[in-house]
């Protein structure tokens, strides 16, 4: 087979690496990729929103299979432009990556459906929130109903934070016209855990657990991010969760798609708060987490591939997902000043060290190749350093000691990711 992936993150080099184990694959493209992914792939200097530069590519290249990694092309509808000429793409259709394109659209199917999720309301106009804000609850969450790179969620401690959110989101744009509608929603307490799923439009099938961490500072300080480390499995995770989960959240959030006309194949992650009054939805992605990607594709068992196809095919009750028992964590390697200002272009060292190193992984989020063909950084996040361990606390010690490993000028990371696994 010859695999076409679109993207150019971390999550994407975790699918490239593991389809690379596929026997059914003998050649990979990646575009746009990056200089980890070029390992794995040939990297094609195409962005993920060029879909009839993708599509041409896709028929030029005979390319048997595309997997969409990110969430842009997904919304703007690659699926459908793919199906339309008779290609074999993974991941959802237009409609049905709404899931994630639209928080109200999410949070309106969770109320119809009976999914349990927070309180909210809705608003497209500046002075109808303010005016709700005058009389809620503290703290509150506010959310851009768009797209915004995992970073349109504000949680406000008071009514003045309040108010300057709305002012950000909805009249200054900080996240564009992801900002043009607000969702105001009840703060929530309790732990997150991630659950990422496969879905054939009718099946789902749960992958193991995993934990991210969205502050930029250590302690959950600071602001949002793309996430700056996971772990997996979460202890918080238990049987008991799993199964008030597949019986109110999981299999109703597919049917609940299916009976509103938008059949989801693909991936659904689930972003879940274990309340005290049970877990509840706190999100839905309609791809991969990153960096959720870097520790659970190293503990599947499976042939990624095969399962793509079982979604694509609506096969997917044939598939038994398997995962090792074990654990994984990844402590993401930012550049300083991430998520506002950083600097890029500094040298990368260290990659030999992981050479034959079996459990540990770097996956490139932020890098490329220099004019000299030396890797430098190139972005917020720039790698994801993975290690596997029997266990959490072991695999959390193997992680750090393998950050030691890499070098970069500005290199910037948090202390504690997986700290939580101490206390479980």
């Amino acid at each position: 087979m010859k695999v076409l992936i679109v993207g150019g993150g971390g999550r994407e080099h975790a699918i490239a690496w593991k389809v690379a184990q596929s026997k059914r694959v003998d050649k990979i493209y990646c575009a746009p990729g990056n200089a980890g992914i070029a390992e794995y792939a040939e990297c094609v200097n195409i962005g993920a929103m060029e879909f009839d530069k993708l599509l041409a590519f896709a028929k030029d290249n005979s390319i048997d299979l595309t997997i969409i990694g990110m969430d842009d092309p997904l919304v703007g509808g690659i699926v459908d432009v793919f199906e339309a000429e008779g290609l074999r793409v993974f991941g959802p259709r237009r409609n049905a990556a709404i899931l994630e394109g639209s928080k109200a659209f999410s949070k309106d199917l969770m109320k119809k459906y009976n999914i349990p999720s927070a309180g909210y309301e809705t608003f497209t106009s500046a002075e109808e929130a303010m005016k709700f804000l005058e009389t809620s609850k503290y703290p509150t969450v506010l959310k851009a109903d768009g797209l915004a790179l995992g970073k349109g969620v504000l949680i406000c401690n008071t009514k003045q934070e309040a108010m300057d959110g709305v002012k950000s989101i909805m009249l200054d744009k900080q996240f564009g016209s992801a900002g043009n509608t607000l969702v105001v929603e009840e703060f929530m307490t309790g732990r997150e855990v991630s659950v990422l799923s496969f879905v054939d439009g009718d099946t789902i099938k749960i992958m193991t657990s995993a934990q991210d961490h969205k502050r930029a500072k250590d302690g959950d300080q600071g602001l949002n991010t793309g996430g700056m480390g996971t772990f997996s499995p979460s202890p918080f995770y238990t049987e008991e969760v799993d199964a008030f989960c597949n019986k109110y959240v999981y299999q109703a959030s597919v049917d609940a798609m299916k009976s509103e006309g938008r059949t989801f194949k693909g991936i659904i992650f689930f972003g879940l708060m274990l309340t005290s009054e049970g877990p509840k939805v706190l999100e839905y992605n309609a791809r991969f987490g990153d960096p959720e990607t870097q520790v659970v594709l190293p503990r599947m068992i499976n042939d990624i591939v095969d399962v793509f196809e079982a979604c694509i095919d609506g096969k997917l009750a044939d598939i038994e997902l398997e995962f090792e028992d074990n654990a994984a964590v990844c402590v993401v390697l930012a550049s300083d000043g991430y998520p506002e200002h950083y600097e890029k272009g500094f040298e990368i060292t260290g990659f030999e060290n992981f050479k034959n190193k079996e459990g540990y992984y770097v996956f490139h989020a932020g890098s490329k190749f220099d004019e000299e063909g030396k890797i430098v950084t190139n972005g917020g996040r720039v790698l994801g350093v993975t290690a596997k361990g029997a266990n959490l606390k072991e695999a959390r010690a193997n992680a750090y000691e393998a950050t030691k490993l890499i070098h970069f000028d500005n290199k910037y990371m948090r202390n504690d990711i997986g700290k939580a696994i101490d206390e479980a």
